[in-house]
């Protein structure tokens, strides 16, 4: 983690769901200016669940989400959209629309948010593209190149407004080895070079133990968390042997 000690998430009492049935219960949290911060835990135990709490996209049962200290929750109107354009997200498939080239995807955002004229958002889109080593490939579309490439596209139009906390659901689901390595490193240097703040939806162990400086596990039958720290300390000296058997992946 950088230096920075500033809490910049504050996940308070939040409980969440669908209809009647409760995934997460009283959930609370912080993550800090600058650090890469992973959600991770077993299969249904409400990760992507809290990944869209956090980012507004779903309402919660009750508890607050504080993206800067303004709760995202609550906020309406332009309160809302401020908080909004501090955030990007790229969801697990990538989500780029396929009937748009790369450059005209992130232009979309601009045009969204912003009132740019075309040359200033095609200059910015650019340059977001650069940062994550696509130029070239501007005027591609998505089905002309690769996953480990789409991924990379859907980070640079997660970055289009240049936001502070970057939201990355499973970035390296359907990755081989190498192009998920290659995938860390981006991450890696982004948060070190720009201070950006992630927040890690994952499952995949190798990626976990060279990104993560904290993360937080949750529990399917608890339906909360049940464990807090750094990758290497949980495994070594968590007390709960539930979360032992995952970070060393024993059956």
């Amino acid at each position: 983690m950088r230096e920075n000690s500033n809490t910049i998430i504050r996940v308070e009492n939040l409980t969440a769901g669908y209809g009647d049935v409760a995934i997460i219960k009283d959930v609370n949290f912080e993550v800090k200016a600058g650090e890469i911060f992973v959600i991770l835990g077993g299969s249904g135990c409400g990760k992507s669940t809290l990944m869209k709490h956090m980012i507004g996209l779903l309402p919660p049962v009750s508890g607050k989400v504080l993206i800067d200290g303004k709760d995202i929750v609550t906020a309406k109107g332009q309160d809302k959209i401020e908080i909004l354009k501090g955030i990007g997200v790229m969801y697990q498939n990538g989500a780029l629309f396929g009937s748009m080239n790369l450059i005209e995807n992130i232009c979309l955002v601009l045009e969204e948010y912003t009132d740019l004229p075309k040359d200033a958002m095609e200059f910015i889109a650019r340059m977001r593209l650069k940062v994550v080593s696509l130029d070239g490939s501007e005027y591609k579309m998505p089905s002309e190149i690769s996953g480990g490439m789409k991924k990379r596209a859907a980070i640079a139009r997660a970055m289009a407004l240049d936001p502070k906390i970057l939201f990355l659901d499973e970035p390296s689901a359907g990755l081989d080895p190498i192009t998920s390595s290659q995938l860390d490193d981006l991450i890696i240097e982004l948060s070190r070079s720009l201070g950006i703040t992630f927040v890690i939806v994952t499952h995949e162990l190798p990626s976990i133990y060279k990104v993560a400086d904290r993360v937080v596990m949750l529990d399917k039958n608890t339906k909360s968390i049940i464990a807090t720290g750094k990758p290497d300390d949980l495994r070594d000296n968590s007390d709960n042997p539930w979360v032992r058997q995952f970070f060393n992946r024993e059956s």
